[in-house]
């Protein structure tokens, strides 16, 4: 049998960089061995992942040196930056332009980055249907990704974009959930309208760039689009209801609105929402549901991941 080849995962203790870690471990006979990069090895989830059978080790977006080391005997690496640690562009462009340089310096074979679109080629900065941030972004979280592209193309790399999709997750963890009203009522509330929101459990995120990790000669050059499920925010809520035996009403509010709520990141959600909303076919076409159920036969529905999370939602 040849030797297990070497994936570098890039934030391997967060949601998608450790979905991927996960689905190698779980799959031991897959040809593949999970290099978990971490800056810190002795957090809870490194110890998990090393205790897996994971190798574990310190690298740090931030520092090329680091990366250059990290990915030194690797096959491939999945690569992603979390714009939300520190709300920089900027610095999520120079992230990626570290990995970028990192993988080529190691002369990997496939490498797959996590990104997303660059919104300023639908609206232009000069283009007032939707405030400009940051003085050069649109929507700055999307943005920064998408103009690092030209770094892992520019680098020569063997490489796959994959276009992720919002994460239920968040109905958990980034406060995305249903809030309750002064009347007692859960409100679901994104600025959407009627259009279809591209969702998809985090854990099939890794296990959907596996299935890419599996057919380089198929996915090396191309973009991938990802989603679970294409659902409106009315749908969502119904399903919330069920799920959670308790009613839940969509509040459809304007971007604008959305805007206004003034929590950390706001205005850069307000925008993303507004993107997705106002270029919904585009959008919706480029994240293809029957492709990603083929890269990972355990895609699941809504349905199916509020089945195991529905509990884990905090009810304000």
């Amino acid at each position: 049998m040849s030797e297990a080849k070497v994936i570098a995962i890039a934030g391997a203790t967060g949601a998608q960089g450790g979905g991927l870690a996960r689905a190698i471990l779980d799959q031991p006979h897959s040809g593949f061995r999970a290099r978990a990069l971490t800056r810190n090895p002795k957090s809870d989830k490194a110890r998990a992942l090393a205790a897996c059978g994971a190798e574990v080790v310190v690298a740090d977006l931030d520092d090329p040196a680091s990366l250059r080391a990290a990915f030194t005997g690797a096959w491939g690496a999945y690569c992603v930056t979390n714009f939300w640690e520190h709300f920089s562009p900027e610095k999520e462009q120079a992230q990626a332009r570290n990995l970028a340089e990192a993988a080529a310096a190691a002369g990997l074979k496939h490498v797959i980055w996590s990104t997303l679109e660059d919104s300023r080629r639908w609206v232009p900065l000069d283009d007032d249907r939707m405030p400009t941030l940051m003085d050069n972004y649109k929507v700055p979280h999307f943005d920064a990704k998408g103009a690092a592209d030209h770094f892992f193309t520019e680098a020569g790399l063997p490489v796959t974009f994959l276009l992720t999709s919002f994460y239920w997750d968040n109905l958990i963890y980034f406060g995305s959930g249903p809030k309750r009203a002064p009347d007692g009522m859960l409100h679901l509330t994104l600025p959407m309208g009627d259009a279809q929101l591209p969702g998809i459990a985090a854990e099939d995120i890794g296990r959907c760039a596996l299935g890419i990790l599996r057919q380089p000669e198929r996915y090396i050059g191309k973009t991938v689009g990802i989603a679970g499920e294409h659902l409106s925010g009315g749908e969502m809520a119904r399903m919330l209801s069920l799920a959670l035996g308790e009613a839940v009403l969509y509040n459809d509010v304007s971007p604008d609105d959305y805007r206004g709520f003034g929590f950390p990141g706001a205005a850069d959600l307000g925008n993303m929402f507004q993107f997705k909303r106002d270029f919904n076919e585009y959008f919706c076409g480029a994240r293809d549901i029957a492709l990603s159920r083929a890269l990972n036969p355990q895609l699941q529905t809504f349905e199916q991941w509020l089945q195991r999370h529905a509990g884990e939602i905090p009810l304000e």
